[in-house]
């Protein structure tokens, strides 16, 4: 899923459901389950503890280790949020996915300031993070900092992070891969995307070295042909899969009687548009977890309650689902980032940008939308305004107004 806003936006939780306030959106939400979850913190003393079911689990590929099929995502600050990592574990979610780079090093910070309080949390967490660097040097001196940061002498999952092109995952990071397995600094390696998923989902089992693989994967995408192939070449090769992105947000807001309508439709069935998005990749048993950033406790207990309720999507909510996202592809990037640099003859950078447009519209996290930006090399922002896009947007399948949304984006996050 992807991180909802810190101020409980997402910018339409409430708006989406068409409900007038918090605690009838979380009774509504899986038979009340929300609403007993979140009394937990509000009245600990005065009434008893409802049971709650437990959280499933399934293998993370072919590693041997089983992990909540919900995870907690990292692109947050920790050090002032502890109270996410406790109750994440209170409610069995055992998978925490954090990167050297997240909140300028404090979302790893806090995760330490947490394990230093709590010393037999560790051993109950399944601890994943991420080098921004490629070089074998880089990703070492990355790796000692995060042990730390994290106040911990061992990472279960070490990812490369955020690569385009299966070239990046050079061959000599297997022979140190398996340096840091010996030595007992990893137990498994593998890389993030969020460009050109399906292409890398194919190509990664021929690596002979992936052991797990996070990507963006929605309703949105997951019914094209290439990303099921990929899904499926992956599931073969035992590679362990983390789904992110997964509300499936857009870089065009539509707030159409269409969207109102879908919200509608599920609310009547006893879960929020965003539980249903869960429930949807979840359906693939090939995902073995969802990573979501959940800012408070609504949205954390929100996810819980649709993770541990059993209730599967009907055929009927995944063709609305499916139908509605044919009808506004336009408005979504899904980051066939190959097919735009092809048609500028160049690294484009235009899936970058669609995304830190997202994180603004969508996310409502302006901060965080123009610190990625300002990581783009002067010379793509400046270009922004003054390229001609209209290759790009003739070969885009989701038939985005790329040269507009490129030209929005330079003012909206310089």
């Amino acid at each position: 899923m992807t991180p909802e806003n810190k101020k409980l936006s997402r910018r339409d939780f409430i708006k989406d459901a068409g409900i007038g306030g918090i605690s009838t959106l979380v009774s509504l939400a899986t038979g009340g389950l929300v609403g007993n979850l979140m009394a937990q913190d509000a009245t600990p003393t005065e009434t008893p503890k409802p049971e709650i079911p437990p959280m499933p689990k399934r293998p993370f590929g072919k590693t041997g280790v089983n992990v909540s099929i919900l995870a907690v995502g990292g692109i947050t600050d920790f050090t002032t949020n502890q109270i996410i990592l406790k109750k994440s574990l209170d409610w069995g979610i055992n998978y925490w996915d954090t990167a050297d780079c997240y909140n300028g090093g404090n979302s790893e910070i806090g995760i330490g300031q947490f394990f230093e309080k709590n010393p037999d949390a560790r051993k109950k967490v399944f601890l994943v993070s991420k080098s921004c660097e490629r070089s074998l040097d880089g990703m070492s001196k990355l790796l000692a900092r995060s042990f730390e940061r994290m106040k911990t002498d061992y990472i279960d999952l070490y990812f490369i992070h955020g690569i385009s092109n299966i070239k990046e995952m050079a061959p000599e990071m297997k022979d140190w891969a398996e340096k840091m397995k010996k030595e007992g600094k990893i137990k498994f390696f593998g890389f993030s995307t969020h460009k050109n998923m399906a292409e890398l989902l194919q190509m990664a089992p021929s690596l002979g070295f992936i052991d797990g693989i996070m990507m963006t994967y929605n309703y949105r995408i997951m019914h094209k042909d290439d990303m099921k192939k990929g899904v499926e070449e992956c599931q073969k090769a035992g590679i362990g899969l983390t789904a992110m992105k997964t509300q499936g947000g857009g870089q065009v807001k539509t707030d159409t009687e269409e969207e109102l309508k879908l919200a509608g439709q599920f609310i009547q069935k006893g879960y929020t548009p965003h539980q249903a998005k869960l429930k949807a990749v979840w359906q693939n048993p090939a995902i073995a977890t969802i990573c979501s950033a959940m800012y408070n406790l609504t949205v954390l207990s929100a996810n819980v309650a649709a993770a541990v309720d059993n209730t599967k999507l009907e055929l009927s909510d995944l063709m609305e689902l499916k139908t509605y996202a044919a009808k506004n592809c336009s408005g979504y990037c899904a980051g066939c980032a190959s097919i735009c640099d092809a048609a500028m003859g160049r690294d484009s950078h235009i899936a970058d940008v669609m995304r830190y447009v997202m994180y603004q519209k969508e996310y409502g996290d302006a901060e965080m939308a123009r610190r990625e930006f300002a990581s783009l090399p002067e010379g793509v922002r400046y270009s922004l305004r003054h390229l001609d896009f209209a290759a790009a947007e003739r070969a885009c399948p989701q038939k985005m107004p790329i040269g507009k949304i490129m030209r929005e984006a330079a003012d909206l996050l310089a």
